[in-house]
């Protein structure tokens, strides 16, 4: 995937649809543009914020990717999903003021920060920017019940075709490819966030490639047929 250059703007960004500026005015955006930061790239591994830290600011995703997770008691990271970009990152934190995960990033990325009570004075000021952020929470209400059906007592073969095909709509949305992408994520943190083991993420994958449904390169998917794909959770669905 193409990033965006460091200094793109709101007005030129092509995220801008999936983002808070979607459905704005020219002079909304630009006025939203006014209060927004943007952060050094982060690396592989670097910590965006982490659980129960006090939230001053949401973080939108410019460019690469990032997981949230939790841990523990015993030391285990638990992978509770991820954010591409155009994605909002911080929203849990609007009912009680901390992060309740911790979030870190999978790659060289970069965010937008959007400190919080500017960008609430400006929710007060233009009504179309408090309809976006309630619709883009909406989404990602969507989205994890959508992800706590995933992690039902569904089989592996389920999971794995699940998160493909979720993956495969949240690219297609970007505007890439829905059918050729890489994962950025690595086996054991795709395995932890499905509740399998690295070997079982390894033999579906396989699995799935034997049957020409898919081809695996690495990191690099390639889906040959949706629709067979598809065809493995239909089940699941109909009960």
């Amino acid at each position: 995937m193409t990033p965006n250059p460091p200094n793109t703007s709101c007005l030129t960004c092509r995220l801008s649809d999936l983002c808070l500026p979607f459905g704005l005015q020219i002079d909304e955006v630009e006025t939203l543009e006014i209060i927004i930061k943007n952060k050094r790239p982060l690396g592989l591994g670097e910590s965006l914020f982490t659980k129960n830290e006090a939230c001053i600011s949401l973080f939108a995703v410019k460019s690469g990717s990032f997981r949230r997770f939790v841990m523990s008691a015993d030391g285990t990271e638990q992978t509770l999903g991820f954010y591409l970009p155009g994605e909002l990152i911080g929203l849990d934190a609007l009912f009680d003021g901390n992060f309740t995960f911790s979030v870190d990033a999978l790659e060289t990325s970069s965010v937008c920060e959007l400190p919080l009570t500017r960008l609430n004075e400006l929710c007060a000021k233009i009504p179309n920017l408090q309809y976006q952020l309630t619709r883009i929470l909406s989404k990602e209400i969507t989205t994890n019940h959508e992800q706590m059906f995933l992690l039902s007592n569904n089989s592996a073969k389920i999971k794995v075709a699940t998160f493909l095909l979720m993956l495969s709509k949240r690219y297609g949305a970007l505007g890439y490819s829905h059918t050729h992408f890489n994962l950025s994520m690595p086996r054991q943190t795709i395995a932890s966030f499905l509740g399998l083991s690295n070997e079982t993420i390894s033999r579906q994958l396989t699995a799935l490639c034997k049957e020409d449904i898919i081809l695996v390169n690495q990191r690099a998917i390639q889906i040959n047929d949706l629709r067979l794909l598809q065809a493995i959770i239909e089940p699941c669905h109909n009960n």
